[in-house]
């Protein structure tokens, strides 16, 4: 059989894992003791492979997560009120399929983004589309795109994605165009959808920040009720960390 026709064409049907795993056998001294039906199972996973890892890589690409970040890298020895059984047991993404949140607070330092991008990752990884938004920049962006005609479809880019990151919950005030824009993200994904937020406010001031006692309800109510918490606690890891860790940044731990 002439072999280099067949390569060309496994390149023309972009068959890469394919065309990968048939020049490594065409390496291999022994391939011949195995049968046709082993050698094509072999082509078919390097495949099947290679395709879940390229969707993999879109799917990190697309959540644009701030740090870079993975449930396997999370230190633990930080006394910060971090549970390894709760970390593990949100890892296995029960709580993105049953379309509930997590609210992660804790003063500054303590790791809330990288846990949060770390658990984003861990998302991709199960095959889930994930997103990570500053929310002051969001709120911005969502207040242009009135003006430029992008609003709705960035209402509704922000409503497909699985598990949606709004990092620094309460770091700048909000206006009344803001509030009705966070209900209006809020509400769209209310028992669809999974919403991770990351704040240093403790959640019992959440509704005094929200400042409108009727709007605070609304969205509270979209986000409180059925949410995971995770309260953290202790010294920032900016001060500590230097020892702990040489493979990832001070703050994000």
């Amino acid at each position: 059989m002439l072999m280099n026709p067949t390569l060309e064409k496994l390149k023309t049907l972009q068959l890469w894992g394919m065309l990968a795993a048939l020049e490594d056998q065409q390496r291999t001294p022994d391939i011949d003791s195995l049968t046709f039906e082993e050698r094509l199972g072999l082509l078919i996973d390097r495949e099947e492979t290679m395709r879940a890892d390229r969707r993999l890589r879109t799917r990190l690409t697309q959540a644009k997560l701030r740090v870079k970040a993975s449930i396997e890298d999370i230190d633990y020895r930080a006394s910060r009120g971090l549970s390894k059984n709760a970390m593990l047991d949100l890892a296995q993404g029960r709580w993105i399929d049953e379309r509930r949140n997590l609210l992660i607070t804790g003063p500054t330092g303590v790791g809330k983004t990288y846990l949060a991008c770390a658990l984003a990752n861990q998302a991709c990884r199960l095959g889930k589309r994930a997103l990570y938004q500053r929310l002051p920049r969001l709120l911005f962006d969502l207040e242009i795109g009135k003006g430029d005609g992008r609003y709705q479809s960035l209402l509704a880019g922000l409503q497909r994605v699985d598990l949606l990151i709004l990092d620094d919950w309460g770091l700048a005030p909000l206006t009344d165009s803001g509030r009705r824009d966070l209900l209006e993200i809020l509400d769209d994904r209310y028992n669809t959808r999974s919403t991770l937020i990351t704040s240093q406010l403790p959640v019992d001031a959440w509704h005094a920040y929200l400042a409108d006692p009727t709007l605070a309800d609304a969205i509270l109510d979209r986000l409180i009720h059925n949410a995971h918490k995770l309260a953290l606690r202790g010294d920032s890891l900016r001060k500590t960390t230097g020892g702990l860790t040489s493979a990832t940044s001070p703050d994000t731990q």
